[in-house]
């Protein structure tokens, strides 16, 4: 048997941050796996929305960070609106993609892109909501 050691003291700040963005419990999660029974971009993740909630009830967070599935995810809330136990998951993958873009040096949106992003038919709102987004 293979022991894990639960939430260690180096990734506890990332999780504390993770749970005060999302206000979701994740130790509510029974592991029914009905959010990544119904998840339509399910194919194209690495670690299935059930797993996320694991290994962040685990600590795991870097294993999250360095999965493609948290982009992959559409925010559609079909996970959320499966769950028995009315955990949020699209949120909460979410605060993971802000985790991660809010760190030092990792942001994904300078203003020096802007021109090379902005098309006629793109409303100004999906430009605000970048730079809100992606430059802290």
């Amino acid at each position: 048997m293979i022991r894990v050691k639960i939430t260690p003291n180096n990734k506890q700040s990332q999780l504390q941050y993770i749970r005060e963005i999302s206000g979701v419990n994740i130790n509510k999660c029974i592991q029914c796996t009905k959010c990544s029974a119904g998840c339509p971009a399910s194919a194209r993740m690495d670690i299935l929305p059930h797993e996320i909630i694991r290994l962040l009830q685990l600590g795991q967070v870097e294993k999250i960070f360095h999965s493609k599935s948290i982009w992959n995810c559409a925010s559609c809330f079909v996970c959320t609106e499966r769950c028995p136990r009315n955990i949020d998951i699209a949120r909460l993958i979410e605060a993971i993609r802000l985790t991660i873009i809010r760190q030092p040096g990792k942001s994904k949106f300078k203003p020096d892109d802007v021109p090379g992003i902005i098309d006629d038919k793109m409303p100004q709102q999906v430009l605000v909501s970048g730079f809100r987004k992606y430059n802290r």
